[in-house]
């Protein structure tokens, strides 16, 4: 979700890649919501950072306690800014399809708030 919402509200000269902590397989609950919002899909399976090879970025945004503990021990040295934004995982949500799909939405509208407030602060 962060990479598409990334992509849709930072300028398009902007380097963009989402990565975890853990591999994994597409999110169905992800694609459900990027769809309610008209956002494209992407299809391939996410990333570990470690796949992202070179490390060449100006800022890595982390979300979860354990991939912000994890980028700090990995970027040591390195000229790059590191940003923890607390926010929840929502494929940790129980219940009814409904209140999960709700915990999803709550995600993606945090995001947005904090990516807008990036693009606000980089311009």
């Amino acid at each position: 979700m962060a990479e598409v919402l990334a992509r849709a509200h930072l300028p398009k000269t902007t380097y963009i890649a989402s990565a975890g902590v853990k591999g994994g397989e597409s999110d169905p609950f992800v694609d459900a919501i990027l769809k309610e919002e008209c956002l494209p899909i992407i299809a391939r399976q996410p990333r570990k950072l470690d796949d992202l090879g070179d490390g060449y970025f100006d800022l890595i945004v982390t979300m979860s306690p354990e991939a912000h503990h994890y980028t700090l021990n990995h970027t040591m040295g390195d000229a790059v800014d590191v940003e923890f934004w607390p926010i929840p995982d929502p494929s940790a949500t129980t219940g009814s399809r409904d209140q999960i799909l709700a915990a999803y939405r709550d995600v993606f509208h945090r995001i947005e708030v904090k990516i807008k407030e990036l693009r606000q602060r980089s311009s």
